[in-house]
């Protein structure tokens, strides 16, 4: 499949973009290292779902949080702020999009292991992936940098798991913590606001960065620095750019997705 017809007119200076899976293509420069911002919730969920399989913490462990746990806080539901560690709700109450649950997290992995969290990643996911181009530099939830062709080795990971046992990643790509309503950064609130371990579950939601046509279990994540990662059945997309997130994002990666999942099909 050619998918120059599906992004070359972007608005963007820079975008990249590859299918992985059934269908194999790529577009742009899959070499050049991008900022994630919020897809490094995604790396940095996996690790966590590591760090759970070596025994380090189980998912319903405490999280320092009243009440909250590791699968609380995964799962946008402990409470917390977007970036404040002050709760907000109880856990399991509203589900709060958080960065400042993956940091806590973060040092949780860090504490149990004694392997700073962002050497953790790399040693525990990066590397065996082949992902030599991929870092978490900061926030672990939105302070990443890959490029195309890592994330694609990564996409391929979820479509068919080598690091983590099957089981833990249908957990991951679950709905927890039933119905909760939240709100999708720059989608509004959403009634109910389906999530699972780290990866945003498209459900029902309208509008959404997804395609239309695309199956309700889709899966996967979108950052503000114009990027997104989604896995739907045996397909994985992974598309890059350098133009923050915006109006002109909204509509055009709907639109995108829409056409590219109807191609496929």
């Amino acid at each position: 499949m050619q998918l120059e017809k599906f992004f070359a007119d972007w608005p963007v200076d820079n975008v990249a973009g590859a299918l992985v899976g059934k269908r194999d293509a790529s577009f742009g420069d899959t070499a050049r290292v991008f900022e994630l911002a919020s897809v490094t919730k995604l790396l940095s969920a996996y690790a966590v779902l590591l760090a759970v399989e070596e025994g380090a913490f189980s998912l319903d462990d405490d999280a320092r949080l009243e009440g909250a746990t590791i699968r609380h806080l995964l799962a946008h539901a402990g409470g917390v702020g977007f970036d404040s560690r002050e709760p907000q709700k109880a856990p399991g109450e509203r589900r709060i999009y958080s960065s400042a649950g993956y940091e806590i997290l973060a040092e949780i992995v860090g504490e149990s292991t004694g392997i700073p969290f962002a050497d953790y990643a790399r040693e525990g996911v990066f590397e065996p992936l082949g992902m030599d181009s991929t870092e978490i530099y900061g926030s672990a939830g939105h302070g990443g940098r890959s490029t195309v062709s890592d994330l694609s080795a990564f996409a391929a990971e979820l479509l068919s798991p080598q690091l983590l046992d099957p089981s833990t990643l249908d957990e991951a790509f679950s709905n927890q913590f039933g119905d909760l309503r939240g709100v999708v950064p720059g989608y509004g609130m959403q009634k109910p606001c389906p999530w699972g371990l780290g990866f945003e579950i498209k459900a029902d939601k309208s509008p959404h960065w997804t395609g239309d046509s695309m199956p309700t279990d889709t899966v996967g994540h979108f950052g503000m620095a114009g990027t997104y990662l989604w896995v739907a059945g045996d397909q994985a997309c992974v598309v890059l750019t350098d133009r923050e997130f915006g109006d002109w994002a909204k509509p055009l990666w709907q639109e995108t997705n829409t056409a590219l999942w109807d191609a496929l099909s």
